[in-house]
């Protein structure tokens, strides 16, 4: 696995460095790394997606495993580093050269013909920026999507765990509930990281339902995020007060107030009257 002076040495010799613009900042800690990977508990001859592989630290490690990786990677000096890298693993290495998404709410053509339709696994240090869209798109869009097991910003961990109540709570804690099993794995300070970024982050795992609390969740999610919006006001005055309220959910409760049973039985309520 690569160390730091690689790296360095690695970006050095084609001219390379890491871009904020991208958010990169590469995971150099290989117990991390490892730890990511054991937790995703992926098999040989399963199908990962990796999001902003970088240098190729998280990738080597995966294909090392015998599993098949399917890559996206904005910047073209580092795609052009990863195909000489891993090229000579064949089919099991695919890379996807340009953004994971298409909109903030798909992804892109060339991931999607990536996975082939197949199962997969999201294994990802995923830059900042991309973590609550691609999070989002997979949990809500994707059941062939097993699980997700990345670091993220401290913050966006917060607001997948997050419970009725709290500042952190809101549709990303609703869908991620609704959908998948939360696991903490470790906190990760900016040292663990290269360049080191500013905040502390997070590894966690979603592990998928084997049966989402609500289907279809993506129309649960936009329906949260239609509360949400308006997290302050009573759930009344956005849904109207002829709204035929759930036994035990008043009209004066708030958005941030709400347990997922509760955001279900209004969602099912609003779609019986739509």
């Amino acid at each position: 696995m690569q160390t730091l002076a690689q790296i360095k040495q690695m970006l050095e010799s084609r001219g390379l460095a890491p871009r904020k613009s991208l958010g990169q900042n590469f995971l150099i800690d290989h117990n991390l790394i490892r730890k990511l990977v054991d937790a995703a508990n992926v098999k040989s001859g399963e199908v990962v997606l990796e999001v902003g592989p970088g240098t190729g630290a998280l990738t080597g490690e995966l294909l090392e495993r015998g599993v098949i990786v399917i890559a996206a990677e904005m910047d073209v000096g580092l795609s052009v580093l990863l195909r000489e890298r891993f090229g000579e693993f064949g089919d099991r290495f695919t890379l996807v050269e340009g953004d994971c998404l298409r909109t903030k709410h798909e992804l892109a053509p060339g991931v999607v013909a990536g996975l082939a339709g197949r199962p997969f696994v999201l294994v990802a240090n995923l830059p900042y920026g991309a973590a609550t869209p691609v999070m989002s798109i997979l949990m809500a869009d994707y059941p062939s999507c097993r699980g997700l097991f990345v670091t993220i910003q401290r913050e966006v961990a917060d607001r997948l765990a997050a419970k009725p109540g709290s500042k952190d709570y809101g549709t990303l804690s609703v869908l991620a509930a609704c959908v998948a099993e939360f696991e903490h794995i470790a906190t990760l300070p900016p040292a663990c990281f290269w360049p080191r970024p500013d905040v502390t982050s997070a590894m966690i795992g979603l592990r998928r339902r084997t049966t989402p609390l609500a289907e279809p969740p993506r129309e649960l999610a936009a329906f949260c995020q239609r509360l949400f919006e308006h997290r302050r006001k009573q759930i009344g005055s956005i849904l109207g007060r002829q709204f035929a309220f759930p036994p035990g959910i008043s009209a004066e409760a708030r958005a941030e107030q709400l347990s997922l049973e509760q955001f279900i039985a209004l969602w099912r309520a609003d779609r019986a009257t739509g």
